[in-house]
């Protein structure tokens, strides 16, 4: 069982920066690829991004690459997620889950808004 509680979100301008947080707490997870995903207003859940637990692979949406950068620190067993940038587009609720995702880890999520 793994416990997922994410920070960070807030209000930007267009063409700002954000950074999210994601405290993973729980006896795996170190062991787990941990990922960012989101929910635009309307929209379906996307992944944004993951990361390896092992040798700290990266694999970005396609919608982000170039602008967002996801980190992970085992030894507090945070995931980051870096975000510059940002399109209003980008606006959404960002959760972080393992890959694949267990269901039953969703959390609260983090808001992020983008104003033009």
């Amino acid at each position: 069982q793994v416990q997922l509680v994410e920070s960070g979100g807030g209000l930007v301008q267009a063409g700002g920066s954000l950074r999210l947080s994601c405290i993973a707490s729980g006896r795996t997870a170190s062991e787990e690829t941990l990922a960012w995903f989101r929910q635009a207003p309307g929209k379906a859940r996307e992944f944004v991004a993951r990361v390896r637990a092992d040798d700290y692979t990266k694999y970005y949406a396609d919608s982000v690459k170039g602008r967002f950068t996801i980190s992970r620190y085992n030894a507090n067993n945070t995931v980051y997620l870096q975000m510059n940038s940002l399109k209003v587009e980008d606006t959404a609720v960002y959760y972080c889950n393992t890959y694949p995702v267990q269901y039953n880890y969703w959390g609260q999520g983090t808001r992020v808004t983008v104003s033009s």
